[in-house]
């Protein structure tokens, strides 16, 4: 990835989100509100309703534990994320989404992983802390956000002291945000699509763009526009928005990244990533079934280019290409 194309403040290092949260009690009100919504699962857009407490599914398939795929220190996130010592990123088996081209499939869709206590995710995420990790990475974290709530006031007993990111798909339910108010200190989302239909038949999503823009607006009033590093330039707190580039314009990058600069801000760090591959279903596809061309990255630069967005990393096309 290119490097950030104008510098965020420095700041001195602070005590996460989270601490100052759970020194109020406040993270462990959140828990109860947060378990409220497994009797009647609302915790994304789908709202399927089920009482995952009693063991009832929705669309996601996860029930009452979390199911945990792999932990581990992870080096390719961005650079404020990674930095020399990697990102502790804790993926979480199944989804809310069923991408036909989704590169992680077998944890998301076939249910890879192993089901955890809440004691024993709280175990990984200090075991995370011990290695050196900057940071504990929730990857795939909407579906089982209560759970991870109650793991963090265990962890912060334990000592945890590590920056919170949160990593998703971008599609979340307000409320749910609401409750990871000032105990979220990054947002990592996507904002995968412009086009409902689109979203539908590619990721299996409802109402994917009016729930991902309400999303972004809330983790933006959460967090704002500035990516806060330390002296070593780390992230401290703030926001990145994914953005992932399809074959033949799929993903509407002109819409998506026109909406940011407009309702959000044009200071707003943006990864735009070439990384497309065709997997899982999209291979063969007949517009799925390849990369990006160099065509169409260059026209998703263009566009960045031309909104005016001042921050952010770049993906080098020619670099996907020989990985």
């Amino acid at each position: 990835m290119s490097v950030q194309r104008s510098p965020s403040p420095l700041v001195n290092i602070t005590l996460p989100s989270y601490l100052q949260r759970y020194a109020g009690g406040l993270l462990k009100q959140r828990i109860g509100l947060a378990y409220e919504m497994l009797s009647h699962c609302n915790l994304c857009p789908r709202e399927c309703g089920v009482n995952r407490l009693a063991g009832e599914r929705g669309y996601c398939r996860a029930g009452a534990n979390p199911v945990v795929a792999s932990w581990n220190a992870h080096p390719w996130e961005e650079p404020p994320i990674s930095g020399t010592k990697g990102s502790g990123t804790i993926f979480f088996t199944y989804c809310t989404a069923r991408c036909v081209f989704c590169q992680n499939y077998p944890i998301s869709q076939l249910g890879i992983g192993q089901q955890v206590t809440v004691q024993r995710l709280a175990e990984m995420m200090l075991e995370l802390q011990v290695r050196g990790c900057h940071n504990i990475n929730l990857v795939t974290p909407t579906h089982f956000v209560p759970q991870i709530l109650a793991a963090l006031a265990l962890a912060v007993e334990g000592g945890l002291r590590l920056p919170l990111v949160y990593n998703s798909s971008g599609y979340e339910a307000v409320e749910t945000l609401r409750l990871l108010d000032g105990i979220v200190d990054i947002y990592l989302p996507d904002a995968k699509y412009a086009d409902d239909e689109v979203a539908r038949r590619l990721s299996g999503f409802r109402g994917y763009v009016e729930a991902n823009r309400a999303a972004l607006k809330e983790m933006f009033r959460q967090v704002g526009a500035e990516l806060l590093l330390d002296e070593n330039g780390l992230a401290l707190r703030g926001m990145i928005i994914r953005h992932m580039v399809l074959p033949e314009g799929l993903a509407g990058t002109q819409e998506v990244l026109a909406w940011i600069a407009r309702e959000l801000s044009p200071s707003i760090h943006i990864s735009l990533m070439s990384q497309y591959f065709p997997a899982h279903k999209a291979v063969g596809d007949p517009v799925l079934g390849r990369k990006i061309t160099d065509e169409e990255y260059l026209k998703a630069l263009a566009v960045f280019d031309a909104l005016g967005l001042e921050r952010g990393w770049r993906q080098e096309y020619y670099e996907e290409c020989e990985t």
